[in-house]
């Protein structure tokens, strides 16, 4: 049920971390009710963290089904006698962040199980959106063992996907539930977001000129990125849009991490990968067409614009 102001009552996964962070204060601006289901607290006033292992089903069934904050047992009952409302939407977040933070077999397991429980149960409670989080790393350079190309340009959402690492594997099983369960039940969105190298605003100074000057070290990046802000209005975009069923859509921002033109830099780093289509001066190799053409993705956070140093080094090079 929408709240009365318009916004969406959203049940966030994994809302502590690095992107979870700065997505949720995006879609309280928006005016959205968010409770934030992590093993972390988020240091937010207005946002209740609820503690649950999200690869016991039973855990979930209640996380989703659950009051917001302590000062929603006020609220009269309603027809089914629990004064619960049903959350509008679930972002699936909470997962292991990448390879060597647990043996293999349990980043595949806590992964895989969790994406499936935290679906299944959305389904089941009648919840008819659903984001879940996938990865960049799914194009298969990212976690591969040695100088990989990829299989062409722009790394698009039609792309032949084939990792070869148990996180990039993980993610993609996440995505083959979701296309299940949107399968099962009919009028049920699940987007899966082809989430890009998260950059908090406070790593832009830090990160961005080994970016810029070492280039060959963004390979595994497709030397792309996400603001993590801007994660926020894809997700806030992707809670509005209805009516698409399952769907896969990269999460980047519009321009590569380089001075140089795009063209350039591929033709300079991956010589031997083909080009498929005409690309924009400064696209990124991991392109956002499609969510800017399907929900309306507007680039607010240019990394050319988000630091002093970035600003100097571009508007010099192309002067």
């Amino acid at each position: 049920m929408a709240s009365s102001n318009g916004g969406r009552r959203i049940v966030f996964t994994g809302g502590s971390g690095k992107a979870g962070r700065h997505c949720i204060p995006y879609l309280l601006s928006k005016g959205h009710q968010v409770l934030n289901v992590d093993l972390v607290p988020l240091d937010h006033p207005t946002v209740h963290t609820l503690k649950a292992d999200l690869t016991d089903s039973g855990q979930v069934f209640n996380a989703l089904s659950s009051h917001f904050h302590l000062s929603h047992y006020e609220n009269p009952r309603d027809d089914d006698g629990t004064g619960v409302q049903r959350p509008d939407a679930v972002v699936h977040f909470a997962a292991y962040a990448r390879n060597l933070l647990v043996p293999d077999s349990e980043c595949f397991r806590g992964n895989v199980l969790s994406t499936y429980n935290v679906i299944e149960a959305a389904c089941k409670l009648g919840i008819r959106k659903v984001i879940i989080a996938s990865s960049e790393t799914t194009y298969g350079v990212c976690f591969a063992q040695g100088d990989v190309d990829y299989h062409c340009f722009p790394l698009e959402e039609d792309y032949d996907n084939d990792p070869e690492d148990t996180y990039a594997t993980s993610k993609l099983c996440g995505e083959r539930c979701a296309r299940s369960f949107a399968r099962r039940f009919p009028g049920t969105d699940i987007y899966a977001l082809r989430i890009g190298n998260v950059i908090e605003p406070h790593e832009y100074e830090p990160l961005f000129p080994d970016f810029v000057n070492k280039p060959e070290t963004r390979k595994r990046n497709a030397w792309s990125y996400i603001d993590a802000r801007d994660l926020g209005q894809i997700c806030d975009l992707c809670v509005k849009k209805d009516g698409l069923g399952f769907q896969v859509f990269n999460a980047t921002n519009d321009t590569i991490t380089t001075k140089e033109p795009t063209a350039e830099i591929l033709k300079r780093f991956a010589p031997n990968t083909p080009v498929t289509r005409e690309m924009g001066e400064y696209e990124a190799p991991l392109s956002n067409r499609k969510i800017r053409e399907v929900l309306g993705f507007k680039d607010e956070h240019d990394w050319r614009n988000m630091s002093k140093y970035s600003i100097l080094v571009f508007k010099k090079y192309i002067s």
